[in-house]
């Protein structure tokens, strides 16, 4: 059977370019091929944008070649919809140009989609192969499909120790422990995250502006948990250049109206219940504010309690030259080593929880 990895690789790479970009849609890429030539490409640039499928046929059209679309092959990275959202269904202009055959690498888990658009295609008479790469799109959009499917957001700890790991010092005064490379590493992937959340203590001492200022790209939604809304309001956390969510546990306060995800910046209030399960309750939430991806980066409290809840899904640590000989111990890493990486002179080490 014919398969051509290749159209497909070429694909999921397009798609990539829309990280950081697209939330909480996945990222899509899609490569029409007629005779071993691609005719036309596109990908999910901009969320509420058109899908990678109407860029693909856009693209064949801009170049006088739509007239061969009835003789090519699509190669998409996710089922195409099959329900009008912020654009139509996908499914549909597919039909509407008579595709001899679409490669799908992933069947869509939104239950808005799962496996109707594919049913569309078929009656259509449209020939359908479904699963090809299908590991490497599910780590493409792991974010999306933890969302899907366990109903919160993709969870990235990170930290950095010194290398005699402490995390800093037990007063709390703050330690410079990476590089400035890693600095920029981090900015990058603070760009590919919907969310970046710290606790009590490392806003109040560190008072972080947690943007992406040394890497072009989003700035992600700030997360702050304050138990007993005691934080200060000079803290750059409530400086309104982008959104912050501020985590609010044991006192009965009045939450106001939650703003849209991509609403101009601002502060908005969510309440937890205290207990043993304030971690569910808190992705809980996030994930009904359509926030997809978190990355938790401190301190070790909150890290803490992510392990100790079973809620994570990779570890990012970093480990510094620097020794300071007391302080704060830095969480033991867990679940299975995927590799590491030297940054300037920090040493990096990912793991993943499975």
């Amino acid at each position: 059977m014919e398969t051509h990895d290749q159209w497909m690789k070429r694909a999921l790479q397009l798609a990539a370019h829309g990280r950081g970009k697209v939330s909480p849609n996945p990222m899509v890429g899609c490569v029409i091929v007629h005779e071993g030539h691609i005719i036309g490409e596109g990908w999910h640039r901009a969320y509420g944008g058109p899908h990678a499928e109407v860029r693909a046929i856009e693209d064949a059209d801009e170049k006088g070649l739509s007239h061969l679309l009835p003789q090519a092959t699509a190669y998409v990275t996710l089922e195409p919809c099959s329900h009008t959202g912020k654009t139509p269904p996908c499914a549909d202009l597919l039909v509407s140009r008579r595709l001899k055959k679409v490669v799908v690498c992933n069947a869509d888990p939104n239950p808005l989609v799962s496996g109707r658009g594919i049913t569309r295609l078929r009656d259509a008479g449209i020939e359908v192969e479904c699963g090809m790469l299908e590991a490497q799109g599910l780590e493409l959009n792991k974010r999306f499909f933890t969302a899907m499917t366990q109903r919160r957001p993709y969870v990235i700890l990170k930290w950095a120790e010194t290398a005699d790991g402490f995390l800093g010092y037990a007063a709390g005064n703050p330690v410079q422990i990476s590089g400035p490379l890693s600095s920029m590493r981090v900015h990058q992937w603070r760009t590919e995250e919907d969310a970046i959340m710290v606790g009590y203590k490392t806003a109040l001492m560190d008072n972080p502006r947690l943007n992406a200022r040394h890497w072009t790209g989003t700035d992600p939604v700030r997360i702050v948990t304050d138990r007993h809304l005691q934080l200060p309001q000079h803290l750059h956390l409530f400086n309104n250049l982008q959104s912050t969510i501020v985590v609010n546990y044991d006192r009965q306060t009045e939450i106001p109206k939650e703003p849209e995800r991509y609403a101009a910046p601002s502060t908005a209030y969510m309440k937890v219940e205290t207990g043993e399960n304030e971690i569910s309750q808190l992705l809980q939430g996030l994930y009904q504010r359509k926030v997809q991806s978190v990355l938790v980066e401190g301190g070790a409290a909150v890290i803490n309690a992510f392990f100790d809840a079973g809620l994570w899904d990779e570890i990012r640590r970093c480990q510094g030259a620097l020794t300071i000989g007391h302080g704060v111990p830095a969480p033991s890493p867990k679940g299975v080593f995927r590799g590491s990486e030297k940054i300037g002179d920090d040493l990096w080490t990912y793991y993943s929880k499975a």
